[in-house]
């Protein structure tokens, strides 16, 4: 994954934020300067500009709507990504909102993208119901991908639900995301699963490509 630019879409509940969010921890260790861009103009909850405070930590820069207007459900979106597109010492991120109402935001970049080293990474979870099967995960990447004016170069398979997530749903999404891989001929870049499952999933994991995944963005009721 060495291009410049990484965009996370996929449909509503597919957790592509905790995709980004772990994503941006992880090349901060390999770039001096990243950005993660919160596009997330739709839903308001469980947005990456809700752990800035761990960005901060680990010297990332968020770009995101500010002060009061950080926490607004209206679709704004901040300017500053301009700063930094086109500034070679960033590795940036983007976390952009779900399905083609999600991805008409990143339409609006579309002549900024031409000369830039950009991937659009599908975050599939194959427990979410539109999704779940084939036909209806291809017509959500057309959708996405009309909207954004930009092709899908990649699969995540992150099938899950959450802290009850088994092993069984790690499978089931790894078959319907190799399906969707071989049928779109996009490439199945790897699968995320939650680090509490790092034991149960061992054997997986020394058979496919993993990225372990901590979980931020935790529902009100969780620990």
């Amino acid at each position: 994954m060495n291009q410049k630019i990484t965009i996370l879409t996929g449909h509503f509940g597919s957790g592509k934020t905790e995709i980004a969010i772990n994503l941006a921890l992880k090349e901060r260790k390999n770039f001096e300067r990243v950005a993660i861009n919160d596009l997330d103009v739709i839903n308001p909850y469980f947005r990456s500009r809700e752990v800035a405070s761990i960005f901060k930590q680990h010297d990332i820069e968020l770009i995101a709507p500010k002060d009061q207007l950080a926490s607004s459900d209206l679709p704004i979106v901040s300017g500053e990504i301009y700063r930094v597109l086109h500034d070679p010492r960033y590795r940036i991120i983007i976390d952009a909102g779900g399905d083609k109402d999600g991805a008409t935001a990143l339409g609006q970049y579309y002549h900024e993208w031409k000369g830039l080293e950009v991937e659009m990474i599908f975050v599939l979870n194959a427990n979410r119901p539109y999704v779940s099967t084939l036909e209806g995960a291809i017509h959500t990447i057309k959708e996405i991908e009309k909207a954004s004016r930009l092709k899908i170069t990649g699969i995540v398979n992150n099938s899950n639900i959450g802290s009850e997530t088994t092993l069984e749903d790690i499978e089931k999404g790894f078959e319907l995301s190799t399906f969707l891989s071989k049928k779109l001929e996009i490439p199945l870049l790897y699968t995320g699963i939650s680090s509490h499952l790092e034991k149960t999933a061992a054997h997986f994991a020394e058979n496919h490509e993993v990225m372990w995944i901590k979980r931020y963005m935790k529902l009100p009721w969780e620990s």
